[in-house]
């Protein structure tokens, strides 16, 4: 199974269903036309353990992103539309590069509105090599058709569920059904999990199949969270990674507004959370300790990597 450069005459690949004629230079929901953009490709080594290690994941950064979330950290990418061009050729190359580099995987960040070039470029660097596991680094606010028919070229989701409340996502992210989008994207990612053999690390702790489930706690909204633990228990159990993020920190829209996201995450409040997920019963919960910023989690989106070495 594949996804056609068909899917981009009347784009459908995302749950906005915008159906923007994007292989004529339309642009969509998503701020992109079919032409691939890359903002960024190099080591990254502030995932989760089990995708990071020691040496690294392999972080591919893409233009664009469906969601227009308020808070969000990588404005210059998933807003703004920052990437070079680049084509499914090079991006094979890309990845081929960076398990040279001794990545530990191939780590697509908000990667799934070009899943054609996607499936090209991923067949190409099998073809060629490539013997580390594809990470797909998602919103969550996917359709669960295209989480089924990327199954075979995903190894492990690294998927966030950002709401269970309709109102504060459309308030925050304006994708009021990404609560229902998000619990069937998460059952179809469970689904490709079990049939490719369940949740599988190697001898030194690094994920080779699996599904961690992020959720960032933001202040003033912790039931939400709560709701969000208690959703993801009840689809997936134990059979997913739970990691719990504390990195919220306000920038300049946030900053602007009153309320609760004008100000950052008290740590009794995402206490509570972890807490949550500890009593319901989750057995592999990845949490942050201390005050981290999460600019500090944003490297500089600089086309590092994207071009060929000789021109980087």
């Amino acid at each position: 199974m594949s996804v056609s450069f068909a899917a981009y005459e009347h784009c459908t690949l995302c749950p906005r269903r915008c159906g923007a004629s994007r292989a004529e230079g339309m642009t969509g929901v998503c701020g992109c036309t079919s032409t691939l953009r890359v903002a960024r490709a190099a080591l990254h080594f502030w995932e989760e353990p089990p995708i990071s290690g020691e040496s690294g994941s392999g972080a591919i950064f893409f233009s664009g992103c469906p969601l227009r979330c308020i808070f969000c950290q990588n404005e210059r990418i998933s807003h703004e539309g920052y990437g070079i061009e680049v084509s499914a050729q090079r991006l094979a190359e890309m990845m081929l590069e960076l398990q040279a580099q001794g990545a530990l995987n191939i780590n697509l960040v908000t990667p799934m509105h070009y899943a054609p070039h996607l499936c090209k470029a991923i067949r190409i660097a099998r073809g060629e090599g490539l013997f580390v596991p594809i990470v797909c680094n998602t919103s969550g606010y996917e359709t669960a058709q295209l989480i089924d028919e990327m199954g075979e070229f995903v190894d492990i989701w690294l998927t966030d569920f950002k709401y269970a409340s309709s109102s504060l996502a459309r308030e925050l992210s304006a994708a009021a059904d990404y609560p229902q989008v998000a619990s069937e994207a998460l059952v179809s990612m469970l689904a490709s999990l079990r049939r490719q053999g369940g949740r599988a690390l190697d001898e030194d702790g690094a994920m080779t199949r699996g599904i961690i489930v992020r959720h960032l706690v933001l202040p003033g909204h912790v039931d939400d969270s709560m709701a969000v633990i208690d959703r993801v228990w009840k689809i997936a159990g134990n059979e997913v990674d739970l990691s719990i993020m504390n990195q919220y920190t306000p920038n300049k829209r946030c900053r602007s507004r009153s309320g609760p996201l004008a100000h950052g995450l008290d740590e009794d409040e995402y206490d509570l959370v972890v807490c949550r997920a500890d009593e319901v019963g989750f057995q592999n919960i990845w949490w942050q300790e201390g005050g981290t910023v999460s600019e500090s989690f944003v490297p500089d989106f600089d086309a590092t990597g994207v071009l060929s070495p000789a021109c980087d």
